[in-house]
């Protein structure tokens, strides 16, 4: 069988597969495996651009989680960030918010270790059968946001077409900008509420543990949308954001900007059922089928792999 998308669902999702002896591809569109857990390299450094933290409290992902503690991968990193609003700036408790030193992608790449993985791999089309691309399989996944994979989905699919139709997915815009020092007020990561640009901010190099200085910012959905086309050109808006923000009389040396057209599920996401199997053999899993966390994606396809595994096996 098959799988379309190498974030944590699908690897996830992929990894029950093969651990109960069900053959498996992972197809992935993209260069690497890791999905919305994203890290992209400047200058050897990694730096996370998509998801900023994980947390955990589901006991079997907490397994998965000291795997790669023990492996040096993951590190926990604050239950403190900041929120900046009409009050100022306070300080807010929350759950162990855990960080990758190697960056997020690291931990997908952990996890889809031994699994066939095919990256490069753009598929067209999954039809009646299942099939993918006109290759009949047992059973296919979709481990990618609703908008995505209703691109491939042939019509006659009734029941997975109406699934990700009704999902809503907001943009954001999320940018590395590295300065010539550290000058910021200390913090860690901070919420920025009823902002007309910024969103989030965290600090990297406490993030990463190296100390760099370098920041990362998400945007708001609304500023987001009107700099798809063009994300780069919204450099300078985000910097001077931040910088009026944190109160930095220094420009940034290096700012790069990336464009997230499917940023999250809206509204919190949809329906909270874990996951969508279908008599016609297709699966869908991903953070859209509960609360918008990598936990959710991670027992998404986790929930998901195990029920294909007793259909096919």
């Amino acid at each position: 069988m098959v799988v379309i998308g190498a974030g944590i669902a699908g690897v996830a999702c992929a990894r029950e597969l093969s651990d109960a002896g069900v053959p498996v591809q992972i197809r992935e569109r993209g260069r690497v495996v890791g999905g919305r857990m994203a890290s992209r390299r400047f200058d050897g450094r990694p730096a996370d651009l998509g998801a900023a933290y994980f947390t955990v409290s589901d006991p079997e992902f907490a397994e998965v989680v000291r795997g790669w503690q023990t492996a040096g991968l993951a590190r926990e990193w604050t239950d403190t960030f900041v929120a900046y609003d009409g009050g100022g700036r306070r300080e807010v408790r929350g759950p162990m918010r855990w960080a990758a030193p190697r960056g997020l992608r690291s931990l997908v790449e952990h996890l889809a270790r031994d699994l066939p993985v095919v990256v490069n791999r753009l598929v067209l089309g999954v039809g009646p059968g299942p099939t993918v691309d006109g290759e009949e399989h047992a059973a296919v996944v979709l481990a990618t946001p609703g908008p995505q994979a209703a691109l491939l989905l042939d019509p006659e699919l009734v029941a997975a077409t109406e699934a990700v139709g009704r999902q809503r997915w907001s943009p954001t815009l999320a940018a590395m900008l590295r300065f010539p020092s550290r000058r910021w007020t200390e913090f860690r990561g901070a919420f920025v509420n009823d902002h007309s640009l910024l969103t989030l901010v965290c600090d990297d190099g406490d993030r990463r543990g190296d100390g760099d200085a370098v920041l990362v910012a998400h945007t708001t959905d609304t500023f987001a949308a009107g700099h798809l086309a063009q994300p780069t050109a919204a450099g300078p808006e985000i910097e001077a954001a931040v910088r009026d923000l944190l109160a930095l009389a220094d420009p940034a040396e290096q700012v790069h900007v990336h464009r997230w057209t499917y940023a999250r599920p809206a509204d919190g996401g949809g329906p909270d059922t874990g996951f969508h199997l279908d008599d016609d053999g297709i699966g869908l899993a991903g953070d859209a089928f509960g609360e918008p966390r990598v936990q959710t994606a991670w027992r998404s396809g986790r929930d998901l792999g195990r029920a294909l595994a007793r259909r096919l096996t």
